[in-house]
């Protein structure tokens, strides 16, 4: 059992995840202009050095090496970092276009899709509450369907990328920094690709050069990492419950962070935004988070 300083370390640390997760949006939007295909790109090239320094600082060097004697696993972790890739992408484009308040609903709701696959996969039963919240949430996607008239693709694309990889990540038998790093090393050669030899005409991978912008695209990789890495010391030293409270942190300041950004806000998502919220709060009170759900939460 976890002392009291190991929780109040493991607390702090899972708050400052999940703050720093929630204020990722402002990173994206001072890049400005730069395509999302190109953030992305970035944030996968230099999140390669900073994992392998990560896994060298803890000594899992050998764990990462050895993954290439293990090729279930191996390729196990190629399908999680398509999940995370696809999440990444539209997380991305979905904050450089104004699209926030659909990225934090997507957050909100991922919960829930990750319990209805904890079901599925898992063998995790349903109780009456967690039937009602997933029915109480789904009435609010229908209503952002029929009511506000915009089919919540963002959101529930989000949602469902977030869950896959949270199965997937499940049942891989691998250190949190070595499966990250790993996930990084298959995308990196792509996304180097891309940055050399495949940029639009006129553009180019560190833009006009300017020594600030390079800084801030050298530290998407730090900035992916860590959350990461706080939000896997939480993990470890917090009971599941109490992650699962903490895991609204994040998509709750995307909101605010959105109307602060003065995005579109009508009656008709305000019906959406209460009825994800009665059913996460009505999922929370239906009992402890479903094991799965912690790993699921490293995918912003």
């Amino acid at each position: 059992m976890p002392t009291n300083a190991e929780t109040r370390t493991g607390l702090f640390a899972a708050i400052g995840a999940y703050v720093l997760w929630g204020f990722l949006p402002l990173y994206f939007k001072v890049l400005g202009e730069t395509s999302p295909t190109v953030i992305l790109a970035h944030r996968i090239v230099w999140s390669v050095p900073t994992a392998l320094i990560l896994i060298a600082a803890a000594g899992k060097w050998g764990e990462l090496t050895g993954l290439w004697r293990q090729p279930r696993v191996l390729f196990t972790l190629l399908a999680s970092s398509l999940a995370i890739a696809a999440n990444w992408t539209i997380y991305i484009w979905a904050v450089t276009n104004n699209r926030v308040l659909e990225g934090s609903l997507g957050y909100f709701i991922n919960p829930l899709i990750t319990f209805v696959f904890a079901a599925i996969f898992f063998g995790e039963r349903f109780k009456p509450l967690q039937l009602a919240a997933v029915a109480i949430a789904t009435a609010g996607v229908l209503n952002q369907t029929l009511v506000v008239g915009q089919f919540p693709w963002i959101s529930l694309s989000l949602a469902l990328s977030f869950a896959i990889y949270g199965v997937i990540r499940k049942t891989t038998p691998v250190d949190s920094r070595v499966g990250f790093g790993m996930e990084a090393i298959w995308l990196a050669p792509v996304a180097a690709v891309y940055l050399l030899f495949f940029l639009p005409a006129g553009t180019h991978a560190f833009g006009d050069g300017n020594p600030g912008y390079v800084v801030l695209l050298l530290l998407a990789g730090p900035f992916t990492a860590a959350p990461l890495i706080l939000f896997a010391m939480g993990a470890r030293r917090l009971k599941l419950s109490t992650i699962g409270v903490l895991q609204y942190i994040g998509p709750s300041l995307q909101f605010a962070l959105a109307l602060a950004l003065g995005e579109h806000f009508t009656m008709g998502h305000a019906v959406t935004f209460g009825l994800i919220w009665l059913g996460v709060i009505v999922f929370t009170l239906a009992g402890r988070q479903p094991r799965i759900a912690a790993p699921a939460a490293t995918a912003d």
